[in-house]
């Protein structure tokens, strides 16, 4: 199977790896989200009611309060974290997130991921080489 690798940034170092949950879409944590079940509850979003729990999340960044912070810290105190998370657009929302979280973590790629990267696909992070490798599911 092709791999298809890309480089990006660092944001926090680590190795996951996992099944893609892809959104273009920005997430909303607090009230976006619930923490304590990991799944996405915002109406009208692409990824409304899955479970991005033992996933590598692929979206553009984080929308809404700094709420956002505290919902993916209750979703870490409960074991629904993603395994690591994808992202193309930094804001200090996600940043504080990411480093709350403490999963692998990566923006700023040589190519945009959600323009590749598909749910489904098999992902590994590697932000300590600061790259992802994509493994197509199709």
């Amino acid at each position: 199977m092709k791999e298809i690798i890309i480089k990006g940034r660092k944001v926090i170092g680590g190795v996951a790896q996992g099944e893609a949950l892809v959104t273009k879409q920005a997430i909303s944590g607090w009230g976006g989200t619930n923490p304590l079940e990991g799944k996405v509850i915002e109406r009208k979003h692409e990824l409304e009611g899955c479970c991005f729990k033992d996933k590598i999340l692929v979206f553009r960044g984080a929308k809404g309060s700094s709420g956002w912070t505290n919902a993916f810290h209750i979703a870490k105190l409960a074991n629904k974290l993603p395994k690591g998370i994808i992202f193309t657009e930094m804001t200090t929302k996600i940043a504080l997130g990411a480093v709350i979280m403490d999963i692998p973590a990566m923006t700023d790629f040589e190519k945009n991921p959600l323009e590749i990267i598909e749910t489904g696909d098999w992902i590994k992070i590697d932000s300590d080489n600061e790259e992802i490798i994509i493994r197509k599911n199709k």
